[in-house]
């Protein structure tokens, strides 16, 4: 067994579960705090009990995505220990500013509205859910800019055997950070807008199946929470249309950035195997990858080709030439790492002397890269899906309840938050062999007394424990979705004092 291979296996398990909170997060809180918004504007109870239904589901995956998130935190320090004291000077900053401005207040703030329904004015409450939404995506903030500094490692220097920060503003003007930050948004928007569609949705023709089966003894009128269901369906479809635009966009320079800064993980996700002009786009293929004398040869088994595609993508021109994984690693092997300009920072021109480039193979998993980028793409059916919604639930038009429009909106949730987790997996598969790009491989970063047992111990109890948390948190949104809509009654803000409390000793 190697202890690098389980550790790497262990992080990356322990976070792409960890993500499938994260974005939930982040565009729940918004969307809560605009369904409140509506209540507080019109002051009519539907709003309100889709206020408290929606903020059950996101409380539950908030504290799932707390317990999930802590793991982290302790895997840098005990399985990656030469990767923390390598990167240590410049993780510290942004990770102790997402616990102090973003975490700290999120954290806070989610009390003071749990408890706060009869203790603020409304609208102080539904501001004290923006604050919440405003802390989750700064929160985003801090932990993109620590790892788009991984992707591409600016603003610092080799000292002392080790990286040290030189400017703090290079963090959060990195050309990855500035595509990867609207990009993770724009993701968190979909899958958020995809729950409250997919359940809206699904109520809706539920109940529209029950009217269809009672009309037939005369009964017509549809059940009162149709109507309501409707309008958080129409919400969810606007904010999935809306943030799948804004996904794609942002996707787009995403993929001009890793043009310029990781060629390799771009060959590798398109399975550009010899560099090309008029680069296709591939559909779908089927490569082959074998390790000679410390090199990997990648052949072309199948591919189905759209010519002038990635050439458009990587360059915004049709017929630019994109360099292939072939020409890549013989410019690798020759001089080290450069940026598709032939270009490196600081950090990476500095420890170039340090690294052994003749143990460094320079291409990542073709196949995991190459499929994730394809399954990543997968979310991009959610759009379809939004419109078809949007078409179909116009007006008074009769919900749809065929097994289809039903499949559709169970898949809905998922499409986008599959997707995003694939996107994880290419983000850092793709960055392979490099856990700081072009500076530090992965290899060299493991804990050197941490031996493969204890590892894999540490990896078997987390999973054990994710599966746990798995079922509990499955089984709590079922059985909120399966309660439907929660009856409430306004809140009313208390008159009179509390009773003064007194400390005595």
């Amino acid at each position: 067994m190697d202890a690098q291979v389980i550790a790497r296996w262990q992080f990356g398990i322990t976070t792409v579960y960890h993500f499938f909170f994260v974005p939930v997060t982040i565009g729940m809180t918004w969307l809560v705090a605009v369904l409140e918004t509506m209540w507080v504007r019109t002051k009519n109870e539907e709003w309100l009990r889709l206020t408290k239904f929606f903020s059950k589901l996101f409380l539950i995956n908030f504290a799932a995505g707390v317990v999930t998130g802590i793991v982290q935190e302790f895997q840098f320090g005990m399985n990656w220990s030469e990767y923390s004291r390598f990167v240590g000077d410049i993780f510290g900053a942004p990770l102790a500013l997402e616990a102090l401005i973003a975490f700290f207040l999120e954290s806070t703030m989610i009390g003071v509205w749990i408890f706060g329904w009869d203790k603020l004015s409304p609208k102080v409450h539904n501001f004290v859910m923006y604050l919440v939404a405003a802390a989750s995506s700064i929160s985003a903030i801090w932990i993109l800019a620590a790892n788009s500094w991984m992707q591409n490692p600016v603003g610092a220097t080799f000292n002392n055997g080790r990286a040290e920060l030189t400017d703090f503003t290079a963090l959060l003007t990195n050309p990855f950070f500035l595509g990867t930050f609207p990009h993770v948004i724009g993701a968190s928007f979909m899958i958020a807008g995809g729950i409250l569609l997919g359940i809206s949705g699904w109520k809706m023709a539920k109940l529209a199946k029950i009217r269809n089966q009672a009309n037939a003894s005369g009964t017509a009128a549809l059940p009162a929470e149709h109507e309501t269901w409707r309008k958080t369906a129409k919400i969810g479809a606007w904010v999935v249309l809306v943030a799948s635009i804004l996904t794609a966009l942002s996707g787009h320079v995403q993929a001009q950035v890793e043009a310029n800064y990781q060629p390799m993980k771009l060959a590798a996700s398109e399975g550009l195997v010899e560099t090309k002009t008029n680069a296709p786009f591939s559909i779908i293929g089927i490569y082959t990858q074998d390790r000679v004398d410390g090199t990997t040869k990648v052949k072309e088994v199948f591919s189905l080709d759209v010519p002038y595609v990635l050439s458009f993508l990587a360059t915004n021109d049709p017929t630019a030439e994109v360099k292939g994984i072939t020409d890549l690693t013989a410019q690798f092997k020759e001089s080290g790492y450069y940026a598709a300009d032939n270009t490196r920072n600081q950090l990476q021109e500095k420890y170039a002397d340090a690294l052994d480039t003749s143990t460094v193979d320079p291409v990542p998993n073709v196949m995991a890269s190459y499929y994730s980028f394809r399954l990543m793409m997968v979310g991009l059916l959610g759009a379809v899906v939004s419109i078809w919604a949007l078409v179909a639930l116009r007006k008074n038009r009769p919900t749809p309840t065929g097994k289809l429009w039903k499949a559709s909106m169970v898949a809905m949730p998922f499409l986008p938050l599959v997707a995003s987790s694939f996107g994880w997996i290419l983000m850092e598969m793709g960055r392979q062999p490099w856990i700081v790009y072009g500076v530090l491989p992965t290899y060299t970063a493991v804990s050197p007394n941490v031996s493969a047992g204890a590892v894999l111990f540490s990896t078997i109890l987390y999973t054990l424990v994710y599966g746990v948390i798995a079922v509990v948190v499955l089984k709590l949104f079922f059985r909120v979705i399966g309660k439907g809509l929660p009856e409430v009654k306004h809140p009313q803000r208390a008159q009179e004092d509390d009773e003064t409390v007194y400390f005595a000793y």
